[in-house]
């Protein structure tokens, strides 16, 4: 998951109150000086914004979420895997977290509360129950033979395409890179084509931490537990039914969350990769002739785009467990740590020349690290490469409609190709 900048449309903060997250007309940090991850800064150029903190606060830095809300964020290649691999020091559970007693948030209304509150599933879980619930997780997901979900992502792509093939012109991410990977999770998930429309609005508004985040979370657990009722009925081959019948013996609401899981994470690092994959293929000559060289594959390219531009920039979340110092910052017990996938794979400590390819290399942060390594990557990778491998073999001549960052927000998590033509 990440923190997106926030695009709320708040109304203008009476004389006296606290200013609204996001107005370009305030500064970029906090009356403790701490940086805002939220707002024109961050919106605009969240690169750039992470070498300012690296460069002020080396590899670990104070920041602030939404509302102003306290928490480290891990910029530090080292760092993040440090923190990614110690369980026993940064839990995964997020009610250790002060911020819920010391009236920090406000649970009822915080839009941030659908990526950092406690949920029945394994990613708020350290220990056995993480292994338990983990592994009802690895195992519906591994039940797919990689050739089979080809053939459905294939499928899907295919109609997609015929939508605007003839067209001459399409928007390629609201056309076709946040749908395909929709409408393979749904399939998987054991849910109907019809379901994935719906779905797509609610997880971008979702991920977006808008006002009506919450409601969107609602919609979406909705949806699943709707899911849940059905497969106990009938079940079939898909996850939601792997799930129920796992030797774990999760319960429908475990089942439920776990589904959310699956969709939510799976839909936002798919879609935001091909989107990035695809830029990098319209607006970089030198991409695009090694792709048609032959020097480098399309699931390289893939791997490749993972390191420059990861689908999620900053992933929620860990909690200190107890007093301890890392990158030079004294964590205390309680507090809120955020990995900067983003900055870590960039950090010169292990890059020092990041125009070096790198393609060949897995050891980048993009998936997270640790035993909450993201379990369905692989599935991710076979979406991105499938898709984008028939878009280009049926459009072969795609060209930018537009000048290059015209139809693009500079410095979203999602980098979006311009609206593009093709044959």
């Amino acid at each position: 998951m990440t923190f997106p900048s926030a695009e709320h449309g708040r109304p203008t903060a009476e004389p006296g109150a606290a200013p609204p997250p996001g107005c370009p007309a305030h500064t970029a940090t906090g009356t403790d000086g701490a940086t805002r991850l939220y707002g024109t800064a961050a919106a605009t150029d969240p690169m750039g914004l992470y070498e300012k903190l690296r460069a002020t606060h080396g590899p670990v830095a104070p920041v602030l979420l939404d509302g102003d809300v306290r928490a480290w964020l891990v910029l530090g290649y080292l760092e993040n895997r440090d923190v990614a691999s110690r369980p026993t020091q940064f839990s995964r559970d997020p009610r250790v977290w002060h911020g819920w007693k010391s009236g920090e948030i406000d649970p009822a209304t915080s839009p941030l509360v659908p990526m950092i509150g406690w949920r029945p599933d394994c990613v708020c879980a350290d220990g056995e129950e993480h292994q338990r619930l983990r592994g009802a997780v690895t195992a519906g997901l591994s039940q797919f033979d990689h050739r089979g979900i080809r053939r459905h992502i294939a499928r899907f792509a295919h109609q997609l395409i015929d939508t605007f093939c003839e067209s001459g012109e399409a928007e390629l991410v609201g056309q076709f890179t946040e749908h395909l990977p929709m409408l393979t999770l749904t399939h998987l998930l054991g849910m109907s084509d019809e379901s994935g429309p719906g779905l797509v609005h609610a997880a971008r508004d979702l991920f977006k931490a808008t006002e009506t985040s919450l409601a969107s979370n609602a919609y979406v657990l909705e949806s699943l537990r709707q899911l849940v009722v059905a497969k106990r009925a009938r079940p079939g081959h898909d996850i939601a039914s792997a799930l129920m019948a796992h030797p774990a013996n999760l319960t429908d609401e475990e089942v439920q969350h776990h589904l959310r899981l699956i969709l939510l994470a799976g839909y936002e690092t798919t879609a935001n990769l091909m989107s990035n994959v695809l830029r990098m293929v319209v607006t970089d000559p030198r991409f695009r002739g090694s792709l048609a060289g032959g020097q480098m594959t399309l699931p390289e390219a893939v791997e490749q785009v993972l390191w420059d531009e990861p689908p999620l920039m900053v992933c929620p979340g860990r909690w200190a467990k107890g007093d301890t110092v890392l990158g030079g910052q004294q964590i205390k017990t309680g507090d809120m740590l955020l990995l900067g996938l983003a900055a870590g794979n960039v950090d010169q400590a292990i890059r020092p020349d990041p125009s070096a390819p790198v393609h060949h290399n897995r050891a980048h942060l993009s998936f997270s690290a640790g035993t909450h390594e993201c379990p369905g990557q692989d599935i991710g990778r076979i979406i991105a490469d499938s898709g984008i491998d028939i878009l280009l073999t049926r459009l072969p001549d795609i060209a930018l409609a537009v000048p290059e960052g015209g139809g693009a927000q500079a410095g979203r998590p999602r980098g979006p190709p311009p609206p593009a033509r093709g044959g």
